[in-house]
């Protein structure tokens, strides 16, 4: 019987999609992958570090596995990702059943360790910076979770310098992909049945600065992406405010396989804290921008990223961003309470930090703010006709369908009585009902069938 294996995975896309990668490395090794944890010869933890709570889960998890571990000696557990890159040997300090920790530039070793691991013991190798002439993540071959949809990193690191962010120092500096092998790549996803594509990226309007030393490629790349025969969608995330560009805004125009949908993180509507979190931007200009962006592109879904209690935040700082939220009328926006991590310079603003009780009150207010536009950008939907790319049975219930718009509304509506449209097909569906997260429709018709059935391991380039 071949050995099984079960990923855990916490965070952004980017670390989805490395758990795609890693599942690939693991298939190519012999393992099989399963979705049950207490029966995995093989668990993998891909962790993030952005916030305190994401290390509070991990080490939850971890301390629940230790007695299944007593009982399964032969069972492994590796821990990899930025906290593994960020806490290094604290992961076996405090969790000393652990058998491998690796970190964010050394995924493709992971096979090679586990194996290191069974015969010597427990292993932490964390680099602090890529390999020379090693593999880079994208070229690693993967296991998607979706067949029809895929996610293409088009550049890895960062090269700001945000208070409050740990991504700098656990995933390097930017390095952005060839542009020629990113259209290849998705060349190749289009041939294999993908319609859709997300471009990753921490900071995606930089794409290419390091390739061409004057100026980003990212609207080119939306360009030359959109143009591939058989991408029907295109996505991208995140841009940063300070850096979207009007040729970014002016490509999604013209581009057709460029959805109609926008994340552009706030942070704040503050100026002075927008400076104390050195984000680059001042409220007006990123409202500015905004603006632009809608004009340019009809029908635009606009979601945000906020932080809630930024150290030094004060009554008038949070009115502010009150303000400008309720101005931008976001669609959705990921709210979150500032969380201290160490090593950043706001970890460091302990004078400053706001108290909880005052943060909590503040992030209820906010979310009514932003519930509220929501739901009214929702409600202007009702009783439009929007395609839809089919999902699957909903997960609250079974007997509804649920597809995304091209403005990345979730939509639940009933299937036909014959047989409901498979996972990957494109549909036409009435919206009949609103609510602040999802839509409710009817099944006009189905416009496209699914071209696949069958999972398969698809090479990164």
């Amino acid at each position: 019987m071949p050995r099984t294996f079960h990923i855990r995975t916490y965070g952004c896309q980017m670390n989805e999609h490395d758990s795609e990668r890693l599942a690939g490395l693991l298939v190519a090794d012999g393992l099989v992958p399963t979705d049950d944890i207490e029966d995995a010869d093989v668990v993998v933890f891909n962790t993030c570090c952005i916030r305190e709570n994401a290390d509070n889960k991990l080490y939850g998890h971890l301390g629940r596995l230790k007695e299944l571990r007593e009982r399964r000696p032969d069972m492994q557990i590796a821990v990899g990702g930025c906290l593994a890159q960020k806490d290094r040997d604290v992961v076996r300090q405090r969790a000393g059943h652990v058998d491998v920790v690796f970190g964010t530039h050394n995924l493709a070793s992971a096979p090679a360790l586990l194996r290191r691991a069974a015969a010597e013991g427990p292993v932490v190798e964390v680099l602090d910076a890529p390999q020379p002439g090693g593999d880079p993540p994208s070229a690693l071959s993967a296991v998607r979770a979706l067949e029809y949809a895929a996610w293409v990193t088009i550049q890895t690191g960062c090269d700001n310098s945000c208070a409050f962010c740990i991504v700098p120092a656990v995933r390097g500096p930017e390095v952005s992909r060839p542009f020629d092998d990113l259209v290849a790549e998705v060349r190749a996803l289009a041939a294999r049945g993908v319609s859709e594509v997300t471009l990753l990226g921490q900071n995606v309007n930089s794409y290419g600065r390091d390739l061409t030393r004057r100026r980003p490629l990212f609207a080119e790349l939306l360009r030359a992406v959109g143009a591939v025969e058989g991408i029907r969608r295109v996505r991208y995330t995140s841009p940063h405010p300070k850096d979207l560009r009007a040729d970014t805004v002016a490509a999604m125009a013209d581009t057709p396989a460029v959805c109609e949908h926008l994340h552009l993180p706030l942070q704040s509507g503050s100026d002075r804290v927008l400076a104390a979190m050195r984000r680059g931007y001042t409220a007006d200009r990123y409202l500015a921008r905004l603006e632009a962006a809608r004009a340019a592109v009809p029908d635009l879904a606009v979601t945000t990223d906020i932080i809630v209690g930024f150290p030094g935040e004060t009554d008038a700082d949070f009115e502010r961003t009150l303000e400008v939220a309720a101005t931008a009328a976001f669609d959705s926006a990921y709210t979150f309470v500032f969380s201290p991590r160490p090593g950043t310079r706001a970890a460091a603003m302990t004078d400053a930090f706001v108290p909880d009780d005052v943060i909590a009150a503040r992030f209820d207010r906010l979310c009514a703010v932003i519930e509220r536009s929501a739901l009214a950008r929702q409600r202007a939907r009702v009783g439009r006709v929007e395609e839809v790319l089919v999902e699957g049975p909903s997960k609250r219930d079974p007997a509804l369908s649920t597809g995304r718009t091209r403005q990345n509304k979730l939509v639940h509506f009933a299937p036909p009585a014959t047989a409901s449209p498979a996972p990957g097909a494109y549909g036409t569906v009435r919206v009949t009902a609103a609510a602040p997260h999802h839509l409710r429709g009817e099944l006009v018709q189905v416009t496209e069938p699914a071209r696949h059935r069958r999972r398969i391991p698809v090479a990164g380039r």
